[in-house]
């Protein structure tokens, strides 16, 4: 909780810190508070679609939570940001994840 609360401090003078709530969200994942991470990965996405590493994260999430398809939702997103932004590291994980999950 100490780091919650850490990154919880720091967001109150930005919080759209995309680095911030990311890293918010995987630590409420480590906790089991799946709710609210899903929530601050949807919103950093919706908000920054080109911050690419939330896709991966929020889609293992969304495997883990049974949302099969919403998964794969954002894989295939994931993969077209990383795509554009010619990141092929983030775009091979995102594209082994999902064939993981698809096939």
């Amino acid at each position: 909780m100490e780091r919650i609360n850490k990154i919880l401090e720091f967001l109150k003078s930005n919080p759209t810190d995309n680095f911030l709530r990311h890293a918010l969200a995987l630590e409420y994942i480590k906790i089991g508070n799946d709710v609210s991470a899903k929530q601050l990965f949807i919103d950093i996405l919706t908000e920054s679609p080109n911050y690419i590493g939330s896709y991966y994260h929020l889609a293992k999430l969304l495997e883990r939570t049974g949302e099969k398809d919403l998964a794969i939702n954002y894989y295939e997103k994931g993969m077209i940001e990383a795509k554009q932004a010619k990141d092929n590291h983030s775009y091979n994980e995102l594209q082994a994840a999902y064939e993981d999950l698809v096939y």
